[in-house]
């Protein structure tokens, strides 16, 4: 073991090392290790029951699942003292294991490495802070939070700040960047921003979100939710992923400032931007990835008069109404939400932006227009398609779309269906109280 490493656990006074991967919803799965295994789990891997985990393609005859630790990832854990946490890649027979999302993305991530190329990401993360009553109901964590339009309310963030400032300090002391924090467009709802890094230390970073922000707000009695849509007439938790590419000096590729349509937009991007809305319906399968999100994803607005869900296939020069959004010499992709699995959506965008490049796609003109004013006739008449509008619908066009499984791999791609499949089944047979309500004495 390198002697940094034996320093930063004497210096940090670490314990046990959490051994993390995600199973395909993107869910943290860890088991705690004494610091002086930590060889063995770099080396060897922490030995799971693959078939308890979601996703796997293991069965319960079948041999361990090994979590093999990057120490590249190695970091202590803020908010749960003598804790360090190491992301790890998943082995089977010795061999990278084709279920686990993080091998997936990792795979992908050569195909861009080998052009000499960095993908970097930026993911901005939303989440509802709520309180659990004695009825098991889940209600915004401030009940003075009722305003119609909440976004950026200095009353709102203020009153939850101690939750806030805790889980700012956790990620700023593991090199986090944090650099705003603010009250988003629903009661309850919040979102942090921190500065983009590599698109596979984004995915490491943001399940160490979503750890983070869970663990400080149950210390906190509270509950932190990244369900896509908590309330139906309130805007639902997105998460954005902000896009470029760079090349071995560090320049951005995506970035050309003579872009005849004054986005700053290079050739490159544009055919990366093709390859996306040509193959959006697919995406979303993996970015709006439960029943729940497509709760978010529908044509209209909400209760504040405002929604920032992308149901149209367009991108636009700073248009918050399109799907990918650009800022200027780089792309905001903003389909995804934040139950997505960071991994599989970050492996989807390199496919199909790839695919892209490969096949030199054109995009079409930008859409600048707010495509929320206009009616379905409208937006037909300008050719701009509608997002599947179920879960159901983006499995199909998952499983119509042969692109993923050729490069993500069979593996992965049937599993996810398998397992969403399950999903959408069992959410169909379910009976709601709207159900009840409207049905019970109708007849």
């Amino acid at each position: 073991m390198p002697a940094e490493i034996d320093r930063f656990i004497s210096q940090n006074d670490i314990k046990y090392i959490l051994a993390q991967f995600v199973d395909i919803h993107g869910v943290a799965k860890t088991k705690s290790v004494p610091a002086n295994c930590l060889t063995d789990v770099v080396e060897k891997g922490a030995g799971f029951a693959g078939f308890a985990v979601w996703g796997l393609g293991m069965e319960p005859h079948g041999p361990d699942f090994l979590a093999r630790g990057d120490l590249s990832t190695l970091s202590a854990v803020p908010w749960q003292p003598g804790y360090a946490r190491i992301a790890c890649d998943g082995y089977v027979n010795n061999a990278p294991h084709p279920y686990c999302s993080r091998v997936v993305l990792k795979e992908q991530l050569k195909k861009i490495s080998e052009r000499g190329w960095t993908l970097n990401t930026g993911l901005e993360p939303e989440f509802s802070l709520f309180t659990r009553g004695e009825d098991g109901s889940l209600q915004p964590v401030d009940e003075s939070d009722v305003l119609d339009k909440p976004c950026y309310d200095y009353k709102g963030l203020s009153r939850s700040r101690e939750f806030l400032e805790e889980l700012v300090e956790s990620l700023q002391a593991v090199d986090f960047d944090v650099y705003q924090i603010d009250h988003e467009d629903a009661n309850g709802q919040f979102e942090i921003n921190y500065t983009y890094s590599d698109a596979l230390t984004s995915a490491d970073r943001f399940t160490f979100v979503r750890m983070a922000s869970g663990e400080i707000a149950n210390k906190h009695g509270m509950v932190c939710s990244f369900m896509p849509k908590p309330a139906s007439d309130r805007t639902g938790n997105g998460m954005h992923f902000h896009l470029s590419i760079t090349d071995e000096k560090g320049k951005n590729l995506f970035n050309d400032d003579s872009d005849k349509n004054g986005m700053g937009l290079s050739k490159m991007a544009y055919h990366f931007t093709a390859g996306i809305l040509a193959h959006a319906d697919a995406i979303c399968a993996f970015a709006a990835p439960t029943v729940n999100s497509y709760k978010r994803l529908v044509v209209g607005g909400s209760a504040s008069g405002a929604t920032w869900a992308p149901a149209y296939v367009c991108y636009g020069d700073n248009n918050r109404s399109a799907m990918v959004r650009v800022p200027y010499g780089r792309l905001e992709f903003r389909l995804p939400d934040s139950g997505c699995n960071p991994y599989l959506v970050h492996a989807a965008l390199i496919a199909a932006g790839m695919d892209g490049i490969e096949r030199e796609l054109d995009p079409g003109e930008p859409m600048n227009v707010n495509l929320y004013s206009l009616s379905l006739e409208e937006i037909k008449e300008k050719g701009v398609s509608i997002l599947p509008q179920n879960l159901n619908e983006a499995l199909d066009a998952l499983e119509a779309d042969t692109l993923f499984t050729e490069k993500m791999g069979e593996e992965i791609v049937s599993e996810f269906l398998k397992v969403k499949r399950q999903e959408w089944v069992e959410y169909s047979r379910h009976v709601s109280d709207w159900e009840i309500k409207h049905y019970a004495e109708f007849f």
